[in-house]
C-alpha cells in the first residue's frame, strides 16, 4: 500500500487545534499549509507526494492507514511537532 498525503506541521499544539477548526469550517487546507506550516512542503500546499511503508514516522503512517482519501486527520503528535494530515491518495 502507498499513500499520498499533505500535511501542516507546527510546533504549537494550540495553533494546530485552531487551524484544524478553521479547516473544518471550510478554510482551504492548502492555504493553511502555505501560511502556517513549518515544513518545506508548505510551498506545495503541504503535499508530501507518494510514500510507502516505513518512509514516515510511525504515528504519521498509522494515521494515514486509518484515513479515507479526502479526509483530514485529528492532531497527530510526532517528534517533529503537531501534524494535521490530509490523505489525497491510496494505491
Amino acid at each position: 500500500m502507498e499513500w499520498r498525503a499533505s500535511h501542516i506541521l507546527v510546533k504549537d499544539r494550540g495553533l494546530a487545534s485552531n487551524l484544524l477548526k478553521k479547516i473544518k469550517q471550510g478554510a482551504r487546507f492548502e492555504d493553511m499549509a502555505r501560511e502556517y506550516s513549518t515544513c518545506p512542503s508548505k510551498s506545495k500546499g503541504g503535499d508530501l507526494g507518494w510514500f510507502g511503508p516505513g518512509k514516515m514516522v510511525p504515528a504519521f503512517e498509522q494515521a494515514c492507514q486509518r484515513m479515507g482519501v479526502g479526509s483530514v486527520s485529528d492532531l497527530v503528535q510526532t517528534q517533529f511537532g503537531t501534524h494535521i494530515i490530509k490523505l489525497t491518495g491510496k494505491k
